[in-house]
């Protein structure tokens, strides 16, 4: 049976897309925000939630005739995008700025004796050996550092030399020099971070 005419139920009727207001909207279409400068108008305290819904329809209706209206529109094959402006409304941070940090001890000596830190480029681990025409590590196991270590033959400066016998003996060979070298700079590099950390030990009390 066929409901009858007396019973059906009566559609509301569209609402209308255009909205006016005595103030115009103000806009930033990059955080999709409609600003509404005009008093709310509120009927009675019955009606108070309808009021409040119709108010937030008419912002939404003019957010969406504005966008529709000022930004480009493409068609692509994930469907229609419409592309935002940049946004115009400065938002302020959510957590307040961190505070500085205190320079290291190493910071302060670069910093008095004008040592810039070390770039990319100086901080990757394999530079070319020119001599083999290969990629060699910096550090470690055949690393750059380790250059002339294993020569079998060596230029001798006559100064130099009468000095190095001196200091490691008559015996002590040449070719055991550099490795000398180095491992005489790690110990002092290990002095010097011993000291620095009881510098700083020192200063947190």
């Amino acid at each position: 049976m066929a409901p009858s005419k007396d019973t059906e139920v009566e559609k509301p009727a569209p609402l209308p897309i255009t909205v006016s207001k005595p103030t115009p909207y103000t806009f930033d279409l990059g955080l999709l925000l409609a600003s509404d400068p005009n008093p709310l108008v509120l009927t009675e305290s019955p009606n108070l939630e309808q009021d409040l819904a119709n108010t937030a329809r008419d912002g939404a209706q003019a957010l969406l005739n504005q966008l529709l209206s000022t930004c480009p529109i493409a068609s692509t094959p994930s469907g229609v995008l419409l592309s935002l402006p940049a946004i115009e409304t400065p938002l302020p941070r959510e957590k307040p700025l961190p505070p500085p940090k205190s320079q290291t001890t190493w910071q302060k000596f670069a910093a008095k004796k004008g040592i810039k830190p070390k770039t990319a480029e100086e901080k990757k681990k394999l530079v070319y050996d020119e001599a083999t025409g290969e990629w060699v590590p910096k550090w470690g196991y055949k690393g750059k550092n380790k250059d002339g270590e294993q020569d079998w033959i060596v230029e001798v400066d006559e100064k130099k030399e009468r000095e190095r016998r001196e200091k490691h003996g008559e015996e002590a060979e040449r070719q055991g020099d550099g490795r000398r070298e180095r491992k005489e700079k790690i110990r002092r590099n290990e002095r010097m971070q011993r000291a620095n950390e009881r510098k700083a030990g020192k200063g947190k009390r």
